[in-house]
C-alpha cells in the first residue's frame, strides 16, 4: 500500500484544483496558482486516486476525484495538513480553520463552497432579454445578485417553489418542482438550480433519511459538488 503522506506541493494542489472544482489545465494552474501538476507529483496523486489527469492537446487537464475531495475534508478536519511555516503558513492555518468553523456552523460540505466560477457580472444570461431579475411571488424574498443565468429558468424554479411551499423557507422536493417547469432542458434546469444555491436566500440539500427516497426522487436530483441533493427551500 503506498505510502498516503501529502508533501506541501502535493497538497498546495489539491488545494488548487478544489478551488478551481473543475478541470483546469496546467498552464492554467501556473498562471493562477504559480504551480503544476506534472512528473512524479502527478503520477503520484493519479495513484492516490486523489486526481484524475488527461492529456488535452499538448497539455495535461487535471480534475479532484472523490477520493480527493474527502482527503481534503479530513485533513482540515484533523488539522493533519503538511507543515505551513512562516507569515504565509500562518495566514493559510486561520484560512484553513476559518473555512472548518464555516462548514461546522452551516452544516456544509467543501464540494459545497467551491464550486466552478459563474460567468462574468453584468452579462446577460439570455440572448435578448436584458438579464434584470424578475419580481419574486409576495412573501418570498427578492431575487439576490448572484452571477446571472437565464432569468426564465430561475422564474420558473421559484415561481413553481412557491405554488408548492407552505411558507417561505419549507422545504419542497425537486421531484415537485421540475414537473412544473415546463419544457426547460434538464442541463438549463441544473445549471440554474448549482448558480441559485449560492444565493444566500436559498438552499439544496440531501435527503438526510435515504431510505425514503422514491425513484423519481433520485432521478429529480442535482448534482451539486458531489453529491445527490433533493430538496429546495427559498427564504427564510
Amino acid at each position: 500500500m503506498p505510502d498516503r503522506t501529502l508533501s506541501l506541493q502535493e497538497f498546495s494542489a489539491l488545494v488548487a484544483l478544489m478551488s478551481e472544482a473543475r478541470e483546469v489545465s496546467n498552464p492554467e494552474l501556473k498562471e493562477r496558482y504559480g504551480l503544476t501538476v506534472d512528473g512524479r507529483k502527478r503520477a503520484r496523486l493519479n495513484e492516490l486516486k486523489l486526481v484524475e489527469s488527461r492529456r488535452r492537446g499538448r497539455a495535461f487537464v487535471h480534475e479532484l476525484t472523490d477520493a480527493g475531495w474527502a482527503r481534503l475534508a479530513e485533513d482540515l478536519r484533523t488539522g493533519s495538513a503538511p507543515p505551513l511555516t512562516g507569515s504565509a503558513g500562518a495566514v493559510a492555518r486561520a484560512l484553513m480553520s476559518g473555512v472548518q468553523r464555516f462548514l461546522d456552523r452551516t452544516d456544509q460540505r467543501l464540494a459545497d463552497v467551491f464550486q466552478p466560477a459563474g460567468p462574468a457580472a453584468g452579462t446577460s444570461g439570455t440572448p435578448g432579454t436584458s438579464g434584470t431579475p424578475g419580481t419574486a411571488p409576495e412573501g418570498y424574498p427578492a431575487f439576490s445578485s448572484a452571477p446571472p443565468m437565464p432569468a426564465d429558468v430561475e422564474t420558473r424554479i421559484r415561481v413553481a417553489y412557491a405554488e408548492l411551499a407552505a411558507r417561505p423557507g419549507a422545504w419542497v422536493s425537486l421531484a415537485k418542482i421540475r414537473p412544473l417547469l415546463g419544457e426547460a432542458a434538464r442541463e438549463e434546469v441544473d445549471e440554474a438550480l448549482r448558480r441559485m444555491n449560492r444565493m444566500r436566500d436559498v438552499h439544496i440539500v440531501p435527503e438526510e433519511n435515504q431510505k425514503t427516497l422514491t425513484q423519481a426522487d433520485r432521478d429529480a436530483a442535482v448534482v451539486i459538488g458531489d453529491q445527490d441533493k433533493h430538496l429546495l427551500a427559498i427564504g427564510a
